[in-house]
């Protein structure tokens, strides 16, 4: 099928031309719906004609929120040009492998990264896009915004085949080096029908959605459909809690997208009494489970305001939903599926598999097998993995879980996570679950130690909040009133934990140093 989205685009623009659709706030810049929609019509048609990149080429992005959202969904379906989106907050040698790996004609470079990335993108004669103008002209850098000038702001009417691949990204890596996923304009737009088919409707008519997290990574799945639904984006770069709540009291923010790390530090620097906060309608949170006990707090300050959605770079879109009915609870009705993940979407098979491919009945856990439209066609340059992790269509996404008679849908741990003390197995995410439920204790991390007699121990680390202290045997007592054996038998109390830069704790991390010495990493 081929689709001409700049009409699309046009029609929505049209339709809301004159409401705000987009709002930078650290550079202030404020577009209409009909400003942006001519806006991406010229970086779109740059590309083409000032950059001369044709259909098989590469271009490469490393920008911050700002300057990424004029290059997210609406301008790269109004170019046949593949694009490849790089977290701005990886490191230097991260990127530079995605780099290697994507080899694009062209870098997207916030200017202030032109000393450090230079000599290393020119070494591979890629071209360079500042997004500010140099402080001094330099062979092969362009800036963004002289590349602008005289380009026509018509709708550039290009034709695009909707399975072919569009975007590259990369996953976030938790488990080991991120792969490449390739995504099309199918993919890309299942993701939209899933947020109309949710229970909630967060992009109404006066939507204003608050980005704090990575275009780059998730948050840029918002834009399309606040640009079809005539709501407004608005992006902050800074991962400033204060800010944060600041943008949302001065810009009478709707809805945003959180990871439960960072939702933790709200009650932590009870951040709900400094600022008015009341216009906040809707906090979908993923990237991780969410504490039961953490999220019995937040819905005490801030109301039944929370979503949570269950996605991955590999299906792109939220493919099950707990919605906000769900998380309420009549009096005397169990509220277990709070730890849930809610139930599938329409278009969306969830299944549990054993190790053999079989399906599982309610209650009992294996992977989770997903297949929708907005499952991947695989990894780009990486037949190996596409053949391991992709079959009839599913994604084998690496998930333990279960589904409940009720069509509920538990994510128990990762695969890899997995800690197998004395021939049981033990969750990290449900030790982790009892670890936070402690009044002391902000976040933490599960892990399996090396142990002479069960193969593995199952050893914590945790961040206390602020002001508050604990003894590690006290920890240990409270886990195990909660979880029995599954209980850390040790606890070791750290200032930070580390973390992806989309604020995922990095178990892989946590668990080597207790392993460097070994000769095998699994007992």
């Amino acid at each position: 099928m081929k689709i001409d989205f700049s009409r699309w685009s046009l029609d929505a623009a049209s339709r809301f031309a004159q409401r705000e659709a987009l709002v930078n706030v650290e550079r202030g810049r404020r577009y209409t719906h009909m400003e942006l929609h001519r806006l991406t019509n010229r970086i779109a048609r740059m590309i083409k004609e000032r950059l001369g990149l044709a259909s098989d080429d590469v271009y490469l992005t490393i920008l911050d929120n700002d300057n990424m959202s004029l290059l997210t969904f609406c301008t790269l379906a109004k170019a046949d040009v593949k694009a490849a989106w790089c977290n701005f907050r990886d490191t230097f040698d991260e990127h530079l492998w995605q780099i290697d790996w994507v080899e694009p004609e062209v870098v997207f470079l916030e200017t202030a990264l032109l000393d450090k990335y230079y000599d290393t993108l020119r070494q591979r004669g890629i071209r360079i896009v500042c997004m500010d103008p140099p402080a001094a002209p330099r062979d092969g850098v362009s800036c963004f915004w002289d590349l602008l000038e005289g380009v026509s702001d018509a709708e550039p009417h290009i034709e695009l085949d909707a399975d072919k691949p569009m975007l590259l990204r990369f996953t976030g890596g938790t488990t080991g080096r991120g792969k490449c996923c390739m995504y099309t304009l199918n993919n890309w737009l299942a993701l939209h029908r899933y947020f109309y088919s949710m229970p909630d409707d967060m992009f109404g008519y006066d939507a204003r959605h608050l980005s704090i997290t990575p275009l780059s990574h998730g948050s840029a799945a918002y834009a399309t459909t606040l640009a079809f639904k005539g709501g407004c984006h608005v992006t902050m770069n800074a991962s400033d809690l204060r800010q944060f709540c600041a943008n949302i009291q001065n810009e009478r923010i709707t809805s945003s997208h959180l990871v439960p790390t960072i939702l933790y530090r709200f009650l932590e620097f009870g951040l709900h009494e400094q600022f008015d906060l009341s216009s906040l309608r809707t906090i979908l949170y993923a990237a991780a489970p969410m504490s039961p006990a953490k999220l019995a707090l937040l819905q005490e300050k801030f109301g039944n305001i929370f979503i949570q959605a269950y996605g991955s770079s590999e299906v792109l879109a939220p493919v099950a939903v707990l919605s906000k009915a769900e998380h309420l609870c009549a009096p005397g009705q169990s509220n277990r599926h709070l730890s849930s993940t809610g139930i599938a979407l329409p278009e969306t098979e969830i299944l549990v598999m054993d190790e053999q491919g079989h399906e599982l009945a309610p209650g009992e856990t294996g992977e989770l097998w997903i297949r929708g439209p907005g499952v991947i066609k695989g990894y780009y340059k990486n037949p190996e993995s596409t053949a391991a992790e992709f079959q009839d269509g599913f994604w084998k996404s690496g998930d333990l879980g279960y589904i409940d008679e009720d069509r509920y849908v538990y994510i128990v741990d990762r695969k890899k996570d997995m800690i197998i003390s004395g021939g049981f197995n033990v969750y990290a995410i449900e030790v982790e679950a009892a670890l936070n439920a402690h009044p002391a204790v902000l976040m933490s991390a599960a892990v399996g130690v090396p142990h002479a007699e069960w193969g593995e121990s199952v050893h914590a680390e945790v961040v206390l909040n602020e002001g508050h202290t604990a003894d590690p045997a006290e920890i240990v007592a409270f886990c195990k009133a909660r979880i029995g054996y599954k209980a850390p038998k040790t606890v070791t109390i750290v200032d930070q934990l580390p973390m992806t830069v989309i604020g995922k704790v990095l178990r892989r991390q946590v668990r080597d140093k207790y392993w460097a010495d070994q000769q095998r990493k699994v007992n």
